[in-house]
């Protein structure tokens, strides 16, 4: 998926056992979608600072959905109860969707967990790439790629770097 194209709809399963579709969210002014698992160190590091941008900018008008299309032949951690188990742990504030068939992340073009994916009132991508510079130590992040990215898009200015590689673990492609 490149800067400017729409954000093709989805429908997939929380772990709330609900399903969640992309025009759920169609009053927000912002929507980042995070590719992300359970297994991996690097996702694993970034939860917590999720949960916190999300609230820092939820009354903005944000909306954030996570996703996990993980193959749990390869990596069983990653699997729906595990999800569940999860989103429980985080106390999470936003959907964490299943995407068992993988149709999402390939649409979307992931390739990593994490990687994020913004979305202005139009639903056209603006921001794709990493969290921030730091996935090892918070303390040490010197540049804040998606907190920048959210803030940018919710007041309507365009992005500077719209582009920077996500760091993480390769998503786990079925067979």
């Amino acid at each position: 998926m490149n800067i400017g194209d729409s954000l093709k709809p989805f429908c997939l399963k929380s772990t709330e056992n609900q399903m969640v579709n992309s025009f759920d969210f169609a009053d927000k002014y912002a929507m980042v979608l995070v590719v992300t698992c359970n297994h991996c160190p690097y996702a694993l590091a970034y939860w917590p600072r999720l949960v916190r941008l999300f609230k820092k900018f939820e009354e903005d008008n944000l909306a954030m959905v996570a996703i996990n299309g993980n193959d749990v032949v390869q990596k069983p951690a990653d699997s729906f109860s595990e999800m569940q188990r999860l989103a429980q742990q985080y106390r999470l504030p936003f959907p964490y969707l299943y995407d068992e068939n993988q149709a999402v992340l390939k649409s979307l073009g992931a390739q990593k967990t994490p990687e994020v994916f913004v979305f202005n009132s139009r639903r056209e991508l603006v921001y794709k790439g990493a969290i921030d510079d730091n996935w090892e130590n918070e303390s040490g992040v010197m540049s804040v790629h998606l907190e920048d990215a959210i803030e940018y898009t919710l007041d309507g200015l365009e992005i500077d770097y719209p582009e920077i590689p996500a760091v993480g673990c390769s998503i786990k492609w079925k067979e």
